[in-house]
């Protein structure tokens, strides 16, 4: 039966690097996880067992650490750009490389116990403490001549204690859920979003000011959204960013419902007054949604884990 070659890719996954920068006493930290993916011409090695054009993944590993030395980490979307053009430009058999990126970020302890996002607001420039569970997310992709930027991130836990209201939804001979007027909106935001930047050094954008910007519109859309449904927040937390943020086109969430019942405490003679809930895990809602600059075109898959 005839067989042919279709879409591959090959790197090396995974490459934990921590960047120290030393200024005087006060230390900062980059703590990235770096998975790259090249492509290119890679029949041969295929089909058979030619190495000519195969950069090993060893050495990929080498140009992540020796990178992180010589151009520093500024962000993870520069230090993905940097990358990925290296290996581009540097390899005749390469087309494309796609580099993913986990950025985990550190505060800075003070003398009191206290943490601090900036250098100088008391305590040592060089202890830190991980700073809560979201992870920032980036992936460059470069063919050679176009460039796409991802950023994203996961993990990010919310909750509004009211303000929210889930009534007037479709029923059935199955339902069973009752409608109320005062519940506890809850979500761990994963999301993604896609710069319409094409290349230019001139007009490259302020990468750590953007994903701070993204980030706080995005929990301003959800503290300040009265919300009629998950979508209807989920829509606005988008829209204010690509509203206040001209480098975005795109914007993907995914939201799961992270439901909070509350509890029967009548058998035991007490009124639950909104006071007393039961945080179940799962099953759970999952609202997704794609946010877009009027006159663009979605860039970003549906399913997340894919980037």
């Amino acid at each position: 039966m005839p067989t042919f070659l279709g879409q591959n890719q090959y790197g090396k996954a995974e490459n934990r690097v921590v960047r120290i920068t030393r200024d005087g006493a006060t230390h900062h930290i980059k703590d990235l996880n770096v998975s790259v993916a090249l492509s290119g011409d890679m029949d041969e090695v295929h089909h058979r067992g030619s190495n000519a054009n195969v950069l090993p993944t060893d050495t990929m590993k080498n140009t992540v650490f020796a990178f992180a030395k010589e151009h520093g980490i500024e962000s993870a979307e520069q230090f993905g750009i940097h990358l990925a053009r290296h290996f581009v430009t540097s390899q005749g058999a390469i087309r494309t490389a796609r580099i993913r990126i986990e950025e985990y970020a550190w505060e800075r302890i003070g003398t009191s116990g206290a943490t601090s996002r900036s250098a100088g607001a008391g305590g040592t420039g060089h202890s830190f403490v991980r700073r809560g569970q979201e992870t920032r997310l980036a992936q460059v992709t470069y063919d050679g001549g176009k460039w796409e930027v991802v950023s994203g991130l996961k993990d990010l836990t919310v909750m509004n204690s009211t303000d929210s209201e889930f009534r007037g939804y479709a029923r059935d001979g199955y339902t069973t859920l009752q409608e109320t007027h005062d519940r506890v909106l809850a979500t761990s935001v994963c999301g993604r979003w896609r710069f319409n930047w094409t290349g230019d050094e001139q007009r490259m954008p302020p990468w750590e000011e953007s994903y701070e910007q993204v980030r706080k519109h995005t929990l301003q859309a959800f503290a300040e959204t009265y919300s009629l449904s998950l979508q209807q927040t989920l829509y606005h937390m988008g829209a204010r960013v690509i509203d206040h943020r001209d480098e975005i086109d795109e914007v993907r969430l995914s939201l799961p419902n992270k439901h909070h019942f509350l509890v029967d405490l009548e058998p035991f003679g007490l009124r639950n007054d909104n006071e007393v809930y039961l945080a179940a895990d799962r099953p759970y809602g999952l609202i997704e949604a794609t946010i877009l600059r009027d006159g663009c075109e979605p860039g970003i898959p549906a399913d997340l884990t894919g980037l």
